[in-house]
Formats: structure tokens, C-alpha cells, sequence
């Protein structure tokens, strides 16, 4: 992807984020069923870095359940992390930082070879460009122990006729079809306003091309959520 392409879907998003903290704040009040799965999976004793925290909801859900360990949560929006922290109450070991996955150094920021668990649930279908991507992926697994997890879910909204519809031309934001990749897409917002952001489809081959070229291997595929149960493609890597 060009960079100037990849500059412009990145501002996209940063303005639409900007834009619509807290009405997206607003429709983000419970976990998903598929992030549900994954709490039932952990212990509380281990670490976790939260990728795309958004509202804090995951983290005040650990809170909650007791979470023992470190629990770090990570957002690019600088109100969506304050609606975070104000709604967490302080506990040691609880933190969160205002970072840009599609920045350079963002991983710079957190300790090396740390997390026991990373989870990025709805955010990397946000990061534009495949090559970008990859870098994402491979900051993650050096934050990772050996052996770590790193769980995500990304968008699946093409398996929904209704959300499917909200697909937006290209030419809205003045570029052509041609100048981005397969699984690209432009969708609108009705909450609050009218807004567009990007959104990457992934499909299973570049998941697990993705998987191996940044040092993981994958556990478990899956998907989830919606009323259909298939808004959503999970997946369980291992740091190899």
C-alpha cells in the first residue's frame, strides 16, 4: 500500500475516533460473547496487555473478576483512555497508556518479553495495509514471553446483510478502489452523527501468512458474535 494511502485511511480513523469518543463509548457497554469465551480461558494471575482498550470496559470486567497480575490497557484516543481510567478504580498493577499501533515506536513504551497475554479484540482490522500489519504483529511478539498468547478478533460485518449495506465508495474520501488492498473497506457511522471509518476483512490465508511471518503460531480459529454468531473471526496464537 502506498504510504500516502496508508497515511490518509490512518487519519480516517484518528478523525473518526476523535470525532465520536463518546458515542462510540456509549455503544461499547458489554463484552462481546466471544470475548466472554476468552475470560473463561485465563486465571487471573497472569499479565495482559489489552490492545485497543477503548472505554476501559475489559479491564474494569478484570477488575471485577479479581485479576491478580498486571493489566495494561493501550488505546490511540486520548478520551476514550481518559473514560477508562476514570471508570477503573485504582489498583495496583492497573495502568493505561495513550499509544497509535500504527506508529513506529508504540511498542516502545512497555517492557520487553513481559505478557503472558495480548489481546487486541477489534483493533487490527483498523491498521492499514498488509506490510503494516506485519510490523504490528511483530512489535506484539517481542512484548510477549515465550509460549505467550495472543488473542484477537477482527470484523467479519460482510457475513451481515444489514452492515454489509453501510459499505461506502472509495471516491467519499476522494481515492480510487485500486489504490487499496483486497479485504479493504470504507463503512459508515449512524450514532450520533455521520462519520467513516476503515476496516480490513481478513481472510484465513492472510491470517495465517500473517501468524507465520511474525513469529507466532496458531491454536485456534473461530468465529462469533451477532445474532448470527459469525460477526467475528477469533483467533489463539502462540508466540513460537
Amino acid at each position: 500500500m502506498d504510504e500516502k494511502i496508508k497515511d490518509l485511511l490512518i487519519d480516517l480513523n484518528r478523525t473518526f475516533y476523535q470525532t465520536f469518543a463518546q458515542q462510540f463509548s456509549a455503544t461499547r457497554h458489554r463484552l462481546q460473547p466471544g470475548v466472554v469465551g476468552i475470560l473463561e480461558q485465563l486465571s487471573g494471575q497472569e499479565s495482559i496487555l489489552d490492545l485497543g482498550c477503548g472505554n476501559g470496559l475489559l479491564g474494569q470486567t478484570f477488575f471485577k473478576r479479581g485479576h491478580q497480575h498486571v493489566y495494561t490497557g493501550l488505546d490511540s484516543n486520548p478520551e476514550l483512555v481518559k473514560i477508562a481510567m476514570t471508570s477503573l478504580p485504582q489498583k495496583e498493577g492497573f495502568s493505561f497508556l495513550v499509544a497509535d499501533l500504527t506508529s513506529t515506536t508504540w511498542d516502545s513504551l512497555l517492557p520487553r518479553d513481559q505478557y503472558d497475554y495480548v489481546l487486541a479484540f477489534a483493533v487490527l482490522h483498523h491498521v492499514p495495509g498488509y506490510q503494516l500489519r506485519l510490523d504490528t504483529l511483530k512489535k506484539i511478539a517481542g512484548l510477549t514471553r515465550s509460549g505467550a498468547r495472543f488473542i484477537h478478533s477482527n470484523w467479519q460485518f460482510l457475513n451481515s446483510p444489514r452492515l454489509k449495506a453501510r459499505i461506502q465508495p472509495w471516491e467519499s474520501i476522494g481515492i480510487s478502489e485500486k489504490f487499496v488492498e483486497e479485504g479493504d473497506y470504507l463503512v459508515d457511522w449512524r450514532s450520533g452523527g455521520q462519520g467513516l471509518r476503515y476496516v480490513h476483512v481478513f481472510n484465513s490465508v492472510e491470517l495465517e501468512s500473517l501468524a507465520a511471518e511474525s513469529g507466532f503460531r496458531i491454536l485456534d480459529s473461530y468465529h462469533s458474535d451477532g445474532k448470527s454468531g459469525d460477526l467475528a473471526i477469533y483467533q489463539i496464537w502462540q508466540r513460537v
